[in-house]
Order: C-alpha cells, then structure tokens, then sequence
C-alpha cells in the first residue's frame, strides 16, 4: 500500500502544475517546429522569441489557446511521473542508490533515474505524443510543423488509433523513452546531491523547505542542459505526418532525426536547443511541487 502511495503522490505533485506551465509548453512546441529541417534564411519566422511566441499566438490563435493541449498535458504529467517518481521512490526507500554509509552513490542514483525515467515515458507516451498535436494546431499565417487537426484530445486518440491501431498509440515511444531517461537520470541524481550537499553545509535550517528549493533550481540548469535536445527531436518525431505505410514522413527515428541537422558547428548547437529557456521554467515549475 505504501508503495501505492508513492505513485499517486508523483502522479498529483506534478500534475497540478500542468495548468500554469502548458503555456510555456505550447510556446516551447511552436518554436521547436520552426524551420524544421530548413536553413536559416529560408523560412518564415512567425515566432522571434518566446515573449514574441506569447503574444502571436493571443493574437492570431487567440488567447486560450495557449492552453491548447491541456488535458493530454496534465494526464501526460500524471501519468508519466506518477510511474517515474513513484519507482524512483520504491528504489530509494529500498536503499539501491546508496552506499553502506548511507551516502548517495551516483552512478547507481543515474542507473535508476534513468530506469525510472524510461517506465514513466512508456507509459506517458500516448499522451506526449497527442499533447504535441494538439500544442503545434494554429491558424495557418503562423503554422509550424505538421498540423494534423485533431479535434479535441479524444478526437485525436480516435484518428491515431485508426491509422496504427494499438502500437500506433507508442509511436516515438523511443525518443520519449531517450528523452525522459537523460533527463531523469540527470535531474534526480543532481537534485540528490545537491540536497544532500546543502544539508551537510547547515546552509538552512534542518529540515528548511529552502534545501529543496535550491536543490530544485540546481537541478533545473543542469537538467535542461542535457535534456533540451533530445526534447526538440521528441518534439518533431511525435509531431510529424505519416505516408501510405504508417512511417514517418521526415524521420525514422532518433539517430536519424539527429543526423537530419545540419552538422556544422554554429548551426545543429542552437537549432537543436531552441526551447532551452522554455523548458527551463516550465522544469523549475514543475519541480517545486
């Protein structure tokens, strides 16, 4: 039963951000579609930087739906962290990512991040993928990416479903599975020690909410760091159309949406971590709870 617990407090701590950091979400989506696959120069740019994001999309789309996409959002957030920080906390409880001494050992904190983090992406998967569907929707002077107006989150399982039956639902799975596992491994391991290195310096008060709070943002820059570029290739992966067959009209899968950037120092750094400060507040929301 207490294990139970575990899953359903990571499912509800994670989920009722959702509402106050999808906009971000949404702003992060349009920006990551951008340019997909096109040179600088050779696209229109509806979106020049987040706060101009913002206010494109209230004025063109209108401004509710910068919650596009919320429903799938916050059952993605309860879904997928109710089954990663719930495992991650029943491998804790149990004592496998410290040593004798009651010390945590990184390398076995990274391992069962990363497990954690893969168990939480499967199962959440569904969701990301119909989330960002639903995020990328607007009215065509400032689309980006694929549109695949889907109505609704239930329409949108509806016309996936028929076009790939069950399995269809997991498709990009495994550039979610890369995304949330680096993110994980990093963003629960740092967040680990830097609570425990802060502790051990009596910074704050024993048992001071402050400890976490640091400990959060600490974990929040390292995270979006590493995370960022597997996020725009989950991103375009989940987002893109199908052919006749059910394949990806742009990518077959992570290394191949990885090696569709231009490889020239200067241009894959920043087109591949476009969203980087998007990511990082919506984390460090995220995180608090």
């Amino acid at each position: 039963m207490a294990q139970i617990e575990e899953f359903v407090i990571g499912a509800l701590s994670t989920s009722c951000a959702g509402f106050f950091t999808n906009p971000l979400e949404v702003v992060k989506t349009r920006m990551q579609l951008q340019g997909e696959l096109k040179a600088r120069g050779k696209y229109t740019v509806h979106y020049r930087n987040a706060l101009h994001a913002f206010y494109t999309i209230a004025k063109q789309d209108g401004f509710i739906k910068l919650q596009n996409g919320l429903v799938p959002a916050i059952w993605y957030q309860m879904t997928m962290n109710g089954f990663r920080l719930g495992t991650y906390q029943v491998i804790t409880n149990n004592g496998l990512t410290k040593d004798k001494n009651g010390d945590v050992v990184i390398y076995k904190s990274i391992g069962a991040g990363a497990f954690s983090g893969c168990v939480g992406a499967f199962m959440g998967s569904p969701f990301y993928m119909v989330k960002t569907h639903l995020q990328s929707q607007s009215v065509q002077q400032i689309a980006v990416g694929y549109q695949h107006d889907h109505q609704g989150m239930m329409g949108a399982f509806r016309t996936v479903y028929s076009e790939g039956g069950i399995l269809g639902l997991w498709r990009g799975v495994s550039a979610a599975m890369s995304r949330v596992m680096v993110g994980s491994a990093v963003q629960l391991t740092t967040f680990s020690k830097a609570k425990e290195a802060i502790a051990k310096k009596e910074v704050f008060p024993k048992g001071s909410a402050f400890v976490s709070l640091c400990a959060s943002t600490i974990s929040g820059v390292v995270v979006t760091c590493f995370m960022t570029p597997f996020d725009v290739v989950s991103t375009r992966i989940y987002n893109q159309g199908l052919d006749a067959q059910g394949k990806g009209l742009l990518y077959r899968g992570v290394l191949d949406s990885i090696a569709s950037y231009d490889t020239r120092i200067g241009h894959i750094i920043p087109r591949i971590c476009t969203g980087t400060g998007e990511e990082a507040e919506r984390l460090k929301a995220n995180k608090l709870n």
